[in-house]
């Protein structure tokens, strides 16, 4: 992958606590020497792509490994899964109560929460320790200047409007990872030029959409790793019943994207853009728990940083196998194989629809 004839382009979606599966994701990417062109990242995953970006690639593995925390030997819970079910929702009560180091912290309730008034009071959380964190983290002038170039996803609060910062255009910093994450009611909007802004996953979690509009010249790999899944078991608890909605919630608006974004390619005939979409979807999250955005227990973050940096792996050899066709018109799809199909039916204009 080191020696390419195509560019290849990062998406990384939100999921706040589960990003420690992208984190691994990544670092199988740089054990592999692959070369990223650009990276485009939404909420959590905006963290992980100013890190990846802000960084060369073997300190990028060394920043995201410290900010996850992923515990050594992760990949197999040592726990039964009843007694690791109680450890990962014990693990959530912890981060809803007393926060997470260099993320957030809760707002004092007799502060602005309490009294109304100020951004504080529409947000549970303060992330004041995101914006530390990232400036130890994160080189902003090799952001600026740098080889890689870096796109944070965000939506305006008042508005409602998609709103894409770029490092081409835009001096990034803190503030616009604060605003790619900022999930209301949990964290505050960010005041960003007089605008304040919100998480993107409110509008579109997997921010494919700054990629596929404006691929550019030449043939491009997309690689959108998604860390929620569109399939998934048939719920069999009220707690599984919640994750699975919180998956439909965010993962459909990925799937309705992509349909789109095919039939637009597919109208465009010959004269499409050449683009290999790879959507790479944290697939098995059958021990995760309904809270699981909250979960950054260290065991919990080893166990999916082991599964993301699996799931690339073999990704990848696919890709040195020549079993991923780049370079082909228009837009091609691939995808878990245990995923339902995306790209394929899509939105088809009624006037074409066949017979």
């Amino acid at each position: 992958m080191a020696d390419r004839p195509y560019r290849t382009a990062l998406v990384l979606s939100g999921g706040n606590a589960l990003g420690s599966w992208q984190a691994g994701a990544f670092a199988a990417l740089a054990e592999r020497g692959a070369t990223i062109d650009w990276v485009i990242g939404a909420s959590a995953g905006s963290i992980n792509a100013a890190m990846i970006a802000g960084n060369p690639p073997g300190r990028a593995v060394e920043r995201l490994q410290a900010f996850w925390t992923p515990a050594a030997g992760g990949g197999v819970s040592r726990w039964p899964a009843e007694i690791d079910t109680w450890r990962r929702t014990a693990a959530v009560s912890t981060a809803m109560a007393i926060g997470r180091p260099n993320l957030f912290a809760p707002r004092p309730f007799f502060g602005e929460f309490w009294a109304g008034g100020g951004d504080g009071a529409a947000s549970i959380f303060d992330t004041g320790p995101l914006a530390a964190t990232l400036d130890r983290s994160v080189d902003w002038d090799r952001i600026a200047s740098g080889p890689m170039r870096l796109s944070i996803a965000a939506v305006d609060l008042e508005s409602g409007a998609d709103a894409l910062f770029d490092s081409t255009r835009d001096r990034l910093g803190p503030d616009h990872v604060r605003a790619s994450s900022a999930l209301l009611p949990a964290f505050p909007p960010i005041a960003i030029r007089g605008r304040r802004y919100v998480d993107a996953g409110l509008s579109a979690n997997l921010p494919v959409d700054a990629v596929l509009a404006d691929p550019g010249p030449g043939p491009l790999l997309v690689i959108a790793l998604d860390l929620l899944p569109l399939s998934s078991p048939v719920p069999r608890s009220i707690g599984e019943a919640a994750g699975r909605m919180q998956d439909l919630v965010f993962a459909a608006q990925s799937r309705r994207s992509i349909d789109a974004w095919s039939e637009v390619y597919r109208l465009h005939g010959d004269r499409a853009p050449t683009v290999t979409l790879a959507r790479l979807a944290f697939a098995d999250q059958s021990r995760e728990v309904a809270g699981k955005a909250f979960d950054f227990s260290a065991e919990t973050a080893g166990g999916r940083w082991a599964a993301g940096a699996a799931c690339m792996a073999s990704f990848l050899d696919r890709l040195d196998g020549s079993a991923v066709a780049i370079g082909g018109p228009g837009l091609t799809v691939y995808q878990n194989a245990d995923e339902a199909p995306i790209g394929r039916a899509g939105f088809r204009l009624s006037a074409e629809r066949d017979g």
